[in-house]
């Protein structure tokens, strides 16, 4: 057997397998695919908690998994936010933008790192905001699932856009419309759900790019040396070279 291939290592690979199966099943319009596309995104989170824990239980953390494991998480997150802006006119390109950002400045921060031999120090928010944005994709997912049903949602957005409105705007708007919805037995079931299925993937990836700017900048305050050159090492090592006279 491959001294790489190893459980958690197996268990990265395979995320990253998953990523194409998972983005197939989303695209389509169908509900039951789109319900694949939900476990199959559930089955990838839950290898990505697992395969770093095994991975320090049985301490075979290795080069190759601390390269694949940062890099299978950015791939799925970046790859389900751009087909969440395909799906959906609900979701802002900005929020989109700072989330890939913030992603991207992580994975420099720790190439810097490993490059120094120094140590990146993660934080419990960090840990709290990738838990967040897994909840928070699953959920949209669902509605995604749930909006495979007869509702005309892009002609909503499309409507509001033509007519000036932001994003926010007619996101608070067809909440607002929900929160009443459930204090009116006269209205259908079915267009309540049509306002909940509005609105809540505008306000879960908001809190999300709130969630992930915040935990960015601690990340970024916590770490921020690496990004320094190592000039002290530089002149040790110019120092060994010289030979004296």
């Amino acid at each position: 057997m491959l001294a790489w291939l190893n459980l958690p290592n197996f268990l990265t690979i395979m995320r990253i397998v998953m990523i194409p199966f998972f983005l197939y099943y989303l695209l389509s319009q169908h509900p039951r695919d789109r319900f694949f596309a939900l476990m199959i995104f559930g089955i990838a989170s839950i290898t990505d908690f697992f395969d770093g824990y095994l991975a320090r239980k049985w301490q075979q953390e290795s080069p190759l998994g601390r390269f694949l494991d940062p890099l299978a998480d950015k791939v799925l997150v970046i790859a389900t936010l751009i087909i969440f802006i395909l799906l959906d006119q609900a979701i802002p390109l900005w929020m989109v933008i700072v989330i890939i950002l913030r992603d991207m400045m992580v994975t420099l921060m720790r190439y810097l790192a490993i490059r120094k031999g120094a140590e990146i120090r993660t934080t419990r928010l960090g840990k709290a905001k990738t838990l967040f944005q897994m909840f928070a994709f699953a959920l949209i997912i669902f509605i995604f699932i749930v909006r495979s049903l007869p509702f005309d949602i892009s002609a909503t957005y499309a409507e509001g856009r033509a007519a000036g409105k932001k994003h926010s705007e007619i996101a608070g708007s067809m909440f607002m419309k929900a929160v009443q919805s459930l204090q009116s037995s006269e209205i259908p079931k079915e267009e309540r759900n049509k306002y909940f299925a509005e609105s809540t993937p505008y306000f879960l990836l908001l809190l999300t790019t709130l969630l992930t700017a915040i935990s960015g900048l601690r990340y970024l305050y916590t770490n921020w040396r690496v990004l320094l050159p190592p000039y002290k090492a530089i002149l040790r090592k110019r120092q060994k070279k010289v030979k004296p006279t």
